[in-house]
């Protein structure tokens, strides 16, 4: 018991709900539910608390304040500069309700949202579910990709081959029953060496197989596959757990241990004896390192260093040949509580083999071409891991070292760092070193997304830039810690959920340089106009109109696009840089410009050279702008890709948009009470061409530039 009042954290006696528990057996009493319990009262102040926003928005609402205190700072100098000048108050009044009305790009939360939920809706098609907005941003600069062996480069349908023994070695083969010597099917229940081995395949187990399997299919099995796949071969024997239940039901379980590496279960060791049988299972050098003896023909026999070492050869020769490999062993004890690993008797190895996936080799060549770097971080052993990592991608060059050589970074000498941070490969890892191997990423600047499955990988989930979870084999605690799940446990999904990161990342981008140019485009007409002592060229309720319009629909488009096919073969983007760096506000600029230049163009045509006084000026200004930004649309087309076919051009919802947008804007000329609220003016052929034709020349002199650009 604890005092009443001691801390929470002080509560030792106390099992809180939501508690996950990885280990051991336990009993406990209920003595609160619901709302009452401490979660309850987390989820109370979670519903009290505010959600924080995710990067992404900071950095638009960032750029959103810059353009607002802007537009003020503009607006009122050119209200102020009119006024002291001796023009018309009201008319300075409504230019600088104008510009302010110009500079605010009001679709931009709208189509970024729009843009994040079509790209997590693209991403979930292809098995990866986001379960934080924030990793969306993050994906498009993944640097590393931490990931494990067993599911994941491998296809996780784990079966076992080959049984290494004392005796000799047992291939196991497909059928029931096919168990072979040098060939020849043997009688396993007259293999006394063979038996004990599967006994403890079975009772070693916290798997489940259908009560009538027969081995060669798993369907309806419960439990870590490489258990199943243990199950799987002692049905193929004609053995199962219900022929144990009666006799040796399990009485204790030393949970697997990934700092010990092994795992054990007690039973009785036969009806009507007091002794009980330990069944070991785990890896090879850990189980040989515990044990003691050997099994022999008739009687078990000591185990010396040389013998040791001759099963950690045969140990290497199977792992070199791709298998995954467990020791087993037993022991007999006449204490419950005794410790379970002293005094083991080696039985033998058993060789699982986990076919690496297809599609593997494919996805790691597309981070080749990304600039992400790949890394395995697997609990298998060197050679295993080696054998799998050269088959789905790494050269024969690749550097692998076990996880001992890991540890906080703080403590590791620069030319230890260095080598960490070459090493490809990393085998014998257990959760705390994954965790070290994240920190020594990140703190050399890298952008790290890891993989996990179990409740001891939740902290380096955690931890990591980008955590991902396995779906299909995952733990809940991993789930809850991930960013990202796979629903399929596949790595090519993570290639492709880095690729749909970038093109989102790229396609706000496009978004946010369309709206500014677009907006800046009409903040420079009005400006010009005030400097040039001319008319306004466009009225407040206009400028409204087309950037509800004209804006708001080509920049969705643009947020749906799928993306050039050359966006892995760029390096990773720095997660430090802002949307818009430096280059783009000059493309913004530049873009703005000539935009505005077209349309002065033809407000100045409109007025001196055709003679239509302001309003048909104006309608001209109006008209010319609108369809200049329409056109401007397939500027945004990434440098180096082909005028006519690119991302922009194959988007049907960037025709579509175009195709909105005109029948809107047509709307706005021809509807005479539509019309008249905007002020528009009938035009003749004459000035219709004018209008065209200057708002094509933003768009040609942009394809231009990009041409040249290209070409240097």
């Amino acid at each position: 018991p604890v005092d009443e009042a001691a801390l929470l954290a002080e509560r030792r006696d106390m099992l809180f709900k939501g508690t996950a528990l990885t280990r051991g057996t336990g009993e406990a009493v209920v003595v609160a539910t619901g709302m009452a319990t401490e979660l309850g009262r987390i989820s109370s102040l979670v519903e009290e608390a505010e959600a924080e926003i995710s990067p992404l928005e900071k950095r638009l609402d960032r750029l959103s304040g810059q353009l607002a205190w802007a537009t003020i700072l503009i607006a009122a100098l050119i209200t102020g500069a009119g006024v002291s000048a001796g023009r018309d108050l009201v008319l300075m009044i409504e230019m600088g309700v104008a510009l302010a009305v110009a500079a605010v790009p009001e679709g931009l939360p709208i189509v970024a949202t729009m843009a994040l939920a079509r790209g997590m809706l693209r991403m979930a098609r292809r098995n990866v579910l986001i379960e934080r907005l924030s990793a969306v941003e993050t994906l498009g600069s993944t640097t590393v990709i931490v990931t494990d062996k067993t599911g994941t480069l491998t296809e996780n349908r784990m079966t076992v081959t080959s049984l290494l023994l004392p005796t000799g070695r047992v291939e196991v083969g497909r059928r029931p029953g096919e168990f072979m010597v040098e060939g020849q099917r043997i009688d396993t229940g007259s293999h006394a060496a063979l038996r004990r081995a599967i006994d403890v395949l079975v009772l070693c187990n916290n798997a489940s197989l259908p009560a009538d399997a027969d081995g060669t299919d798993t369907a309806g099995a419960v439990g870590d596959p490489m258990e199943v796949a243990l199950l799987a071969a002692a049905a193929k024997a004609g053995l199962h757990r219900s022929d144990f239940a009666g006799d040796q039901p399990e009485l204790r379980e030393d949970a697997f241990d990934p700092e010990l590496k092994l795992m054990a279960t007690w039973h009785p060791a036969a009806a009507g004896v007091s002794d009980y049988l330990v069944a070991v299972k785990g890896a090879p050098e850990a189980v040989l390192a515990h044990a003691t003896s050997i099994a022999g023909p008739t009687q078990d026999a000591p185990l010396d260093e040389s013998e040791r070492q001759a099963w950690l050869e045969r140990n290497d020769a199977l792992a070199g040949g791709g298998l995954r490999v467990l020791g087993l062993a037993v022991k007999r004890s006449t204490d419950l509580d005794a410790p379970a690993y002293d005094g083991l008797t080696f039985l033998g190895l058993v060789g699982l083999i986990d076919p690496p996936r297809a599609d593997v080799p494919a996805a790691m060549a597309a981070c080749g071409r990304a600039g992400i770097r790949v890394v395995m971080a697997t609990g298998d052993q060197i050679l295993t891991a080696r054998t799998i990592a050269q088959a789905v991608g790494w050269d024969e060059h690749a550097t692998a070292l076990e996880g001992r050589a890991l540890g906080p970074p703080a403590r590791l000498a620069p030319t230890e760092r260095a080598r960490l941070l070459r090493t490809d490969i990393f085998a014998r890892v257990n959760p705390e070193q994954k965790l070290d191997l994240i920190s020594l990423y990140q703190q050399n600047g890298a952008v790290v997304a890891m993989t996990g499955d179990g409740v001891n990988d939740a902290p380096a989930l955690k931890k990591a830039d980008i955590g991902i979870a396995m779906g299909l084999r995952g733990s809940q605690v991993a789930r809850e810690a991930a960013d990202m799940v796979l629903r399929d446990d596949a790595f090519s999904s993570i290639v492709a959920a880095v690729e749909q990161g970038r093109i989102i990342f790229g396609n706000i981008r496009k978004m946010v340089l369309y709206l500014l140019s677009c907006n800046l485009s009409e903040i420079l007409v009005v400006c010009l106009a005030a400097v040039g002592g001319l008319p306004l060229p466009l009225l407040p309720l206009q400028i409204l109109y087309l950037n509800l319009v004209t804006d708001v629909f080509p920049a969705f488009a643009l947020g749906a696009g799928e993306g050039e096919a050359g966006v892995m073969r760029r390096r990773p983007r720095d997660p430090g840089e802002a949307i818009l760096t430096r280059r783009h506000w000059l493309i913004v600029v530049g873009y703005g410009a000539l935009v505005a230049a077209a349309t002065m163009g033809a407000f100045g045509l409109g007025l001196a050279w055709l003679g239509l006084g302001e309003a048909g000026a104006v309608t001209m200004s109006f008209l010319t702008l609108a369809l200049a930004q329409l056109w401007h649309v397939f500027n945004m087309r990434d440098a180096g890709t082909p005028p006519l076919a690119n991302d922009v051009v194959r988007n049907r919802y960037v025709w579509g948009a175009l195709a909105l947008c005109i029948v809107l804007i047509g709307v706005a000329y021809a509807v005479p009470p539509v019309a008249e609220v905007l002020r528009l003016a009938p035009l003749d052929a004459t000035a219709w061409s004018v209008v065209i034709g200057m708002s094509l020349v933003p768009f040609l002199l942009g394809q231009a530039l990009k041409f040249r650009s290209t070409a240097a």
